[in-house]
């Protein structure tokens, strides 16, 4: 039973403060299902990794820094630090952004994953129809790809991965 609860944790730690968030409603899930089945497909046929899915700790520093990003991905020759959890920096981590946790996710996760030198952060703001890929270039987030309403975002991490944000967003149902 204690592993069972262990698994279904939502607690985060962020800059050694444990944080519980709430679960998450049905249109995040959907968002979050749309995009990482269109980036699993193409990691699968190309042989690049693995995706992976929250509930799921990528822990950065042991009590410290120990998040639960919403999509994961790490490329195969950096799976060795995907054991019990993920221990270490992931190659891309994906935030759906929902209105209780904007602050947390585009400032204060943004600090965190640009402190770890993440790669390349993607934040999904459903109520502005919006994707943002951010990577690191001096230390620094820079907006490599976004699309807002409709358009095409370009993962420079998972190579050749292009997203359409109507696929991501099922726009008949939003608009």
């Amino acid at each position: 039973m204690q592993t069972l609860e262990a698994d279904l944790d939502l607690t985060e730690i962020i800059n050694g403060e444990e944080i519980m968030g709430p679960s998450p409603f049905g249109k995040h899930q959907r968002i979050v299902f749309n995009l990482a089945d269109i980036m699993r497909h193409y990691v699968i046929k190309n042989g690049l990794g693995e995706v992976c899915l929250s509930p799921l700790d990528v822990i950065f520093e042991d009590s410290i820094n120990r998040l639960q990003p919403d999509i994961i991905f790490i490329r195969k020759e950096n799976m060795a630090i995907f054991q019990d959890w993920i221990r270490g920096v992931p190659d891309m981590v994906c935030e759906i952004v929902s209105p209780g946790t904007y602050r947390r996710d585009t400032a204060v996760k943004r600090e965190i994953y640009e402190k770890y030198k993440l790669p390349e952060y993607w934040i999904v703001i459903p109520e502005l129809l919006t994707i943002e890929i951010l990577t690191i270039e001096n230390n620094r987030y820079i907006t490599h790809s976004i699309a807002e309403l409709e358009g095409v975002v370009q993962s420079k991490i998972i190579d050749g991965l292009n997203v359409n944000i109507r696929d991501i967003f099922d726009l008949k149902t939003y608009v």
